[in-house]
């Protein structure tokens, strides 16, 4: 797939995720009927999630009708069938369904392109902001709001700066965490929910996000091409190589998102 080919397909995915986004909003204002159900790990799931997760995987199997979808809330397709994917969608339709149900906007619609194991385009959208951030590889990070794109680069740092701004979760702060934070001299604690995380590093407001807990694959896909196309990397904790896709067992490792280290 050349870089015209992706572009002409990431523009289309926008449109996709501003029609899921539209759909969010309208069941987060209405605020008597969220339906939130529980999953079978216990995590919430609303009818914004399943609504928003329909109009992507519709959206997607009409503009790539021979690129196989990987949802959080799709039926998960067995390993020994996925792993002949060349190409792959990795979607989250609503990530941060606990900062929708909290009501605090910090929630976003994640779509992200995989090529052999690795993401290579994206979109995030952040319905309550109304911010588009998209990215190919090789093309830069980029950030639409107000109808204003504008090229976004991570911040520069190394890791013996004082007050270096780390992200973490509104919802899981955990000892390893702050074990991470203590490595460091006088750091700033940088809550958000999402991966908003990932696109405050992609757009210069913090340096670095360990993400010492579990997360699944599409919870970060989409972000990681933009925060890499912005000049950071997000890479394994254990080995510090780059996080991957379309594993046999799609739970992330443990990893530390970071903006441009020098």
């Amino acid at each position: 797939m050349t870089t015209q080919d992706l572009k002409a397909l990431i523009e289309q995915v926008v449109c996709i995720a501003q029609q899921a986004g539209d759909k969010i909003l309208e069941v987060y204002n209405d605020v008597d009927n969220f339906q939130v159900e529980q999953k079978d790990d216990n995590s919430p799931l609303t009818r914004a999630d399943k609504e928003a997760n329909d109009i992507i995987c519709t959206g997607l199997i009409a503009i790539s009708p021979r690129i196989p979808i990987i949802s959080e809330e799709n039926k998960e397709i067995d390993y020994s069938e996925r792993k002949d994917y060349e190409y792959c969608w990795m979607v989250d339709p609503l990530d941060g369904t606990k900062e929708f149900i909290k009501r605090n906007g910090e929630f976003t619609v994640n779509i992200a392109l995989i090529h052999n194991n690795r993401s290579i385009a994206s979109v995030v959208y952040a319905p309550v902001m109304d911010e588009m951030y998209y990215a190919i590889k090789g093309e830069g990070a980029h950030m639409v709001k107000d109808k204003k794109e504008t090229k976004i680069s991570a911040a520069t740092f190394t890791e013996s700066d004082k007050n270096l701004g780390i992200v973490c979760s509104r919802s899981h702060l955990n000892e390893e965490t702050q074990a991470f934070m203590n490595n460091y001299d006088a750091p700033n604690k940088v809550e958000k929910g999402s991966s908003l995380k990932f696109l405050i590093l992609a757009a210069g407001g913090a340096h670095l996000y360990p993400r010492l807990a579990p997360t699944m694959e599409w919870d970060t896909a989409a972000a990681q091409i933009i925060l890499e196309e912005a000049g950071g990397e997000v890479v394994r904790a254990e080995d510090g190589l780059p996080v991957e896709y379309n594993k046999a067992n799609l739970l992330n490792p443990h990893f530390v998102a970071r903006a441009k280290r020098v």
